[in-house]
């Protein structure tokens, strides 16, 4: 049944369908399958709406609302200028402002494709003229836009939290100290580069100008402020956190920046819902999935098969990397968090691993997955932002994923790295 099920949707991707089609194709095959017939189908969609039931799910529309507010409005372009202002001058300085300001646009918006239009648009044109090649700032934006999978409030972090059951709010902490990490790594990738090119430093900005540009950037930088200090300070959780967050934008850019209009509005709100729309589909029909294959027992005979049971703590942490990072190669992230994390279940449960080491790591495997050949979402984003080749798009990113991958390899090497500041901020 499992192998009719995979070869239905490998089939139908490759025939173009969008990434639902084959899910609950796939889906309702394995059921007819199981329970011969479509008499109880209603169990099925009983199942489906079950997914979409958990109430944390309401952060998923409310921070994409609110990237959305932020990336049509000044957000973006103020933490950009006070992030160039300290380090633009430095070698290296405008591809390290360009990785750190992706990294506090992640911090407030939680998505990554709206990091690589707010920031790589203003960017990219800078670092061209700067000098640097476009194959490596493509692959710079759209890497380091795949930090915002791990800072908070991550989206990615949300959808396995609910699927695993783990605390969204101990995840969003063990986050930070990955991100950090991986923001050091680029950075110290983009000044080696920049020597190695002779890369021309930018103009040094005064202090006048840095304190101009500390006090444009205040209003945006309370983002991070109000959903860590608000959900680890117990005066909301995350998904309070997320409504708190799009009123904050909506009378950030409306009220204070004066950026939008009120018919802005109407435009705002489709693309939400227009994006929302095909999260939640994904969402119901994954746990579908899931379900189908859990019932079946898929899960155990693959992790059987391939030696997962017995493999310790550190071998399913690595398959687990495994998986994630070449199956979101293929399919949409949030598809392969929904498929992927019942599998490995039982594993992760027998072993005895922290599931939030587990969230972590696993998210960072989906960002890689995302900004990886051939069909990382994030590439085609910047294809479609930048108006560039596919090839072009590419060419630069092998030493990113070198660099994620042994990132990933840091932690399971040293959990402490994403689960310090979660024992610190948990500790009882």
């Amino acid at each position: 049944m499992a192998t009719i099920m995979m070869l239905i949707m490998i089939g139908l991707l490759l025939l173009g369908f969008p990434m639902m089609v084959p899910l609950i194709t796939g889906a309702v095959v394995g059921f007819v399958m199981m329970f011969d017939g479509f008499g109880q189908m209603g169990t099925f969609i009983q199942q489906m709406m079950g997914g979409i039931r958990p109430a944390s799910l309401i952060a998923v529309p409310m921070f994409i609302l609110a990237a959305d507010i932020m990336t049509r409005g000044q957000s973006a372009d103020r933490l950009i200028n006070m992030v160039m202002a300290f380090i633009g001058h430095v070698k290296g300085g405008l591809a390290i402002s360009t990785a750190t300001s992706c990294t506090l646009f992640g911090a407030v918006s939680g998505s990554t494709q709206a990091t690589v239009v707010a920031v790589g648009s203003p960017l990219r044109p800078k670092m061209l003229k700067a000098g640097y090649s476009d194959p490596f700032t493509l692959a710079l934006i759209i890497n380091a836009s795949d930090i915002a999978f791990l800072i908070p409030p991550s989206i990615g972090m949300i959808i396995y939290g609910v699927i695993s059951e783990t605390s969204i709010a101990e995840l969003f902490i063990a986050g930070v100290g990955p991100g950090l990490m991986i923001l050091v790594m680029f950075s110290i990738y983009c000044l080696i580069y920049a020597y190695k090119n002779d890369v021309p430093t930018e103009e040094k900005a005064t202090w006048g100008q840095r304190a101009l540009s500390v006090r444009d950037a205040l209003w945006p930088l309370m983002f991070p402020v109000i959903i860590v200090g608000g959900i680890y300070g117990g005066i909301f959780s995350p998904t309070e956190a997320a409504a708190v967050c799009v009123l904050y934008a909506f009378l950030l850019e409306f009220v204070v920046f004066r950026s939008l209009k009120l018919n802005d509005i109407y435009k705002i709100a489709k693309s939400t819902g227009l994006i929302t729309a095909v999260v939640f589909i994904l969402v119901a029909v994954g746990n579908g999935f899931s379900w189908i294959i859990s019932f079946a027992q898929i899960p155990q005979a693959i992790l059987e098969a391939v030696g997962v049971n017995e493999a310790g703590p550190v071998g399913v942490l690595v398959a687990i990397c495994v998986a994630f990072f070449i199956a979101c190669m293929f399919v949409d992230p949030i598809v392969v968090i929904l498929v992927l994390t019942p599998i490995f279940a039982p594993a992760i449960e027998s072993t005895g691993l922290d599931p939030v080491l587990v969230g972590v790591l696993i998210t960072l495997q989906v960002a890689i997955g995302s900004a990886t050949p051939p069909f990382g979402c994030d590439i085609f984003t910047a294809i479609a932002i930048f108006k560039r080749p596919y090839l072009e798009v590419i060419r630069g990113t092998p030493p990113f994923i070198f660099m994620l991958i042994a990132a990933a390899g840091l932690i399971i090497a040293f959990p402490d790295i994403a689960l310090f500041l979660r024992d610190v901020a948990f500790r009882d």
